[in-house]
């Protein structure tokens, strides 16, 4: 970029930037000691990083946040969002007036990154997930050929995380030349000093191991900086990462890497008129730097630019009435329908992808298709990042193995991100392979997630209509399945609903309702056929949605058979059976849950649902035992 080269020794420039960056030291300084709290020391040791990314590399349409050309840029050490704040205020966002507002109630500023402001994409301030999300961006950048750079600030000590290996190793094998990591190590964590302090060859020596190019700067030295983020753009076929040594506090004598300073303002008085003389009373700019918007400007690539929002339809489901289909393979046909009929579509899978049958959209999608292998705390961070880029991930592996990505998960929410996970092998009934392998709790995880939506198939048509529906769902959805084949409920015409239920047997003369889903319907089916033998009638529901919950036909229910049982492949704590009962608070009716109680062991499915009393018998049992 012409401009760019022209600049980069001009010493006029490479003052202003020197000053840009004293200016966000004292926005920093100033707005956390107005809040009463923050971080004003993290964001001193990254200020000359920032502002000379911001104002000399950066390509952003700043009063068109949502241009899809626009680079971008992840702040992972979300603790230092002061900092973001100031930089987006220089760069003419909103008024510098504005950052006295940090950590308001009514502010859009908060104390970590979040989406409420419109200049941010991803929440970050749980540690060791930005660059997850940049990755996620930078497939999405290089799938839609927008051509935009991806920028991620990295701290230190979040550099203790696993995940953030799981994404260098995966930004090396995708060669994602379009990604830039900038690493802020200042030396100093939150309690003492981190692991490596300013050991940078440390850093660089396993960032290279892990495929990057890599260069060592000294991060209070504009002059290195901009020489060393115009090679790094540069670079092809490899993500490139700056490393830069940098003090906590730089720029203020009493903080400057000293300990002790974490999350710490300074207060109004002398050391605040000391931190101000300090940082410089003189930031006049020299010369004028603005944030250049990026070439194109347009709402379209060379390639289509999919939308989350846009309508489109699915093929309906085909079996024949006899089939026997486990809900995990329909998952990954539907999964495949999908692809084709919305390019917003992708899919991304933890190397279980022969097992959740994501398999069917690689190989008609391949292009959309991201394997992660096994490290899923990655996979959820690279698939949020892939939706605030507009697109709709699919994410899949084993219910159990979700739990280790529960915290991105929860970050995800907070970022609003339309992402959709799919947790297979649920439960005891996938048998021999032991507790290990099941998801038992994955219930209770998903229900307590802001904003989310359950959904649990019990036949294969339920299966596809559900995941169809998923992907016209905004926000966070999880489908869970099943291993078992079951038999075919619905036929492929019957239409469901998030928030909806299906009674499938039912009479006027009801004198129970049991309510199930997933491999316990079928069950409560069989447990019907015993008991119209007895001349007993019960009532059957099928509560594919978990949350939200059909409260309309739950408590109709109650009212009209006076007992209700759940049934559940899960443990008792969270899942469908508290649902229900939240649902039917203040109803005048029996309740009984049967749930997975105790610790599970290997064994045949069957085996394990009657030893842990949620197979047909024990539904027989329990029905009767509540009507003696």
């Amino acid at each position: 970029m012409k401009d760019d080269s022209t600049r980069q020794n001009n010493p006029s420039h490479l003052k202003t930037h020197q000053t840009i960056a004293n200016r966000l030291r004292s926005h920093s300084l100033t707005s956390t000691s107005e809040a009463g709290s923050g971080h004003p020391s993290s964001c001193f040791s990254c200020a000359e990083l920032i502002s000379t990314l911001f104002f000399h590399f950066l390509r952003y349409q700043v009063e068109k946040p949502e241009n899809p050309f626009n680079d971008r840029f992840v702040l992972s050490k979300g603790h230092a969002a002061p900092i973001l704040w100031g930089a987006w205020a220089e760069a003419g966002a909103f008024p510098t007036d504005k950052l006295k507002t940090l950590r308001q109630i009514d502010s859009d500023l908060e104390g970590h990154p979040t989406p409420r402001n419109r200049w941010v994409e991803t929440a970050t301030g749980s540690l060791g997930q930005g660059l997850s999300i940049a990755v996620g961006m930078a497939l999405a950048a290089r799938l839609k050929n927008t051509g935009n750079r991806i920028f991620v600030l990295m701290g230190d000590g979040e550099s203790a995380e696993g995940s953030v290996w799981e994404a260098a190793a995966l930004a090396s094998h995708y060669n994602l030349d379009n990604l830039i990591a900038v690493w802020d190590i200042n030396r100093l964590g939150q309690s003492q000093a981190t692991m490596y302090q300013h050991d940078l060859q440390v850093y660089q020596q396993r960032l290279a191991a892990f495929g990057w190019h890599t260069q060592i700067v000294d991060g209070h030295d504009v002059s290195e900086i901009v020489s060393s983020l115009e090679a790094c753009t540069a670079v092809r076929g490899q993500p490139a990462a700056i490393i830069a040594h940098t003090l906590k506090g730089k720029g203020v004598s009493f903080m400057e890497d000293q300990d002790g300073w974490h999350g710490k303002p300074v207060p109004a008085g002398e050391q605040m008129e000391q931190a101000l003389q300090e940082i410089g009373d003189s930031l006049e700019l020299e010369v004028e730097l603005r944030v250049h918007p990026p070439e194109k400007k347009g709402s379209a690539s060379a390639r289509s630019l999919p939308n989350q929002t846009a309508e489109f339809s699915v093929e309906p489901p085909d079996y024949e009435a006899d089939q026997q289909v486990a809900t995990r393979q329909a998952y990954g046909t539907s999964l495949a329908k999908l692809g084709a009929a919305n390019p917003a579509v992708v899919a991304l899978d933890g190397d279980t992808k022969n097992s959740t049958y994501s398999q069917d959209f690689l190989k008609q999608h391949p292009e959309r298709f991201f394997e992660c292998f096994i490290a899923e705390q990655n996979m959820v961070g690279v698939a949020a990042g892939l939706s605030a880029s507009g697109m709709i991930p699919f994410a899949s592996t084993f219910a159990c193995f979700l739990t280790r990505a529960y915290d991105q998960i929860r970050m995800a929410a907070i970022s609003q991100a339309n992402l959709k996970l799919c947790g297979s092998h649920a439960g005891v009934s996938i048998g021999e392979d032991g507790p290990s392998q099941m998801g038992l709790e994955d219930l209770a995880m998903m229900r307590a997630i802001a904003g989310s939506t359950v959904l649990y198939p019990s036949d294969a048509v339920c299966a596809e209509r559900l995941v169809a529906l998923a992907a016209q769902t905004q926000g966070i959805v999880y489908i869970r399945t099943s291993r078992p084949k079951t038999p075919i409920l619905y036929s492929e015409e019957e239409e469901f609903a998030i928030g909806g239920s299906k009674v499938v047997k039912g009479s006027g003369e009801d004198q129970a309702t049991i309510v199930a889903a997933g491999i316990t319907l079928h069950e409560a089916l069989k447990a019907y056929e015993e008991l119209l033998q007895d001349n007993l009638k019960v009532r059957i529901i099928d509560l594919y949605s978990i949350k939200p919950l059909d409260e309309t036909t739950l408590r109709k229910a109650a009212r009209e058979t006076g007992t209700i049982i759940t049934v559940e492949d899960h443990y008792p704590e969270g899942g469908l059976g508290d649902a229900v009962a939240s649902a039917l608070a203040g109803e005048p009716c029996k309740f009984r849950k049967l749930a997975v109680t105790g610790l599970p062991r290997s064994g045949p499915s069957a085996q394990l649902l009657d030893a842990f009393g949620i197979n047909a018998a024990n539904i027989v049992k329990a029905v009767k035992e509540r009507l003696s």
